[in-house]
């Protein structure tokens, strides 16, 4: 039996972000209905800063297939100029159980969350949107440089980060305008990608435009946030996950305790808007947020392009295991 290894370059080589963002709409719906299932992610967290996470995932049909991604999260990484993400995508026939690809995950897992944004802006953002904000300059910053330009080519971008001489680093390599402070990057903006790993909030509702979009990426445990709670409060808030959110989102659970939203705050999953369940946004006024956690059967769906292209191509090395 042989098994398909793709490194980082193999799948950046295949995984390109136009198709990626099909692919993550597929992935949605699927979900939604019923096509594809996962659990909550397990955590292991050992007392140190760095934890590891546990996403399966399986997609039925003709060709049914497993998934699990195993992934280390090691925040210091960034300062060391490596990805925080470091782990492997999973691939097994769900029939025979034989294991058929190991797919590098930095590049799958940077790949598909600026993918599911550009879903969720093309879903959710105003038409005429045209200036976007980007709020953090690692990984994430720079893959939703590509994932906004995919659905909104003519955007004028803006590039906040924590440390200046990256902001203005990136923005020379995306064509965009390095900005001192989040409250230049948000003025105006119709579209906000925060995608940092602040503890804190670093979007305040007062800095935000009417009828902007947010998307909330960098934050993905229940003790982080980048949102403050007047603005999860006052949005209208779109999740990939209704189970996912609750349990793991910083951004929605802290505001929740604060002025006690519930449940019912979070109006409808991507995949609900997908298949016409739900119409998204209704006012040109109004403030959406997509609160991104990342989930299993996106991991699945890139990771299954990711090989189907490789093995048309030619990509990635096979190995006898």
């Amino acid at each position: 039996m042989s098994v398909l290894v793709l490194s980082d370059a193999d799948v950046r080589a295949v995984l390109d972000m136009p198709s990626c963002i099909e692919a993550m709409r597929d992935a949605l719906v699927a979900l939604e209905r019923d096509e594809a299932q996962m659990p909550l992610r397990f955590i292991m967290r050992p007392g140190t800063k760095q934890v590891l996470g546990l996403m399966p995932a399986y997609r039925g049909g003709d060709r049914a297939v497993f998934s699990l991604k195993e992934i280390v999260v090691a925040p210091a990484n960034a300062a060391r100029g490596l990805d925080p993400h470091q782990g492997a995508v999973l691939l097994h026939d769900a029939e025979t159980g034989r294991l058929r690809a190991i797919l590098n995950a930095s590049a799958v897992t940077e790949i598909r969350t600026a993918a599911v944004s550009a879903v969720a802006t093309s879903l959710l953002a105003r038409d005429e949107s045209r200036v976007v904000a980007i709020l953090g300059s690692g990984v994430q910053g720079r893959s939703h440089v590509e994932a906004m330009r995919a659905v909104l080519p003519d955007c004028e971008l803006r590039i906040w980060s924590r440390t200046p001489e990256r902001a203005v680093g990136l923005a020379l390599q995306a064509h965009a305008d390095a900005v001192a402070t989040v409250a230049e990057a948000l003025d105006g903006a119709d579209v906000v990608c925060t995608c940092t790993s602040s503890r804190e909030a670093i979007v305040q509702r007062s800095w935000l435009a009417p009828g902007t979009h947010v998307n909330a990426v960098g934050s993905s445990i229940p003790s982080m946030r980048e949102l403050d709670t007047r603005t999860v409060a006052d949005a209208s808030l779109f999740v990939d996950r209704r189970e996912s959110t609750l349990a793991e989102s910083g951004d929605f659970r802290i505001a929740a305790d604060e002025v006690g939203l519930d449940d019912g705050h979070i109006l409808a999953e991507l995949g609900e808007l997908l298949v016409g369940a739900h119409p998204g946004r209704t006012r040109p006024d109004e403030l959406t947020v997509f609160k991104s956690l990342g989930i299993a059967v996106e991991d699945l769906f890139a990771a299954e392009l990711a090989v189907a292209r490789a093995r048309e191509r030619g990509v990635g090395t096979e190995v006898d295991f």
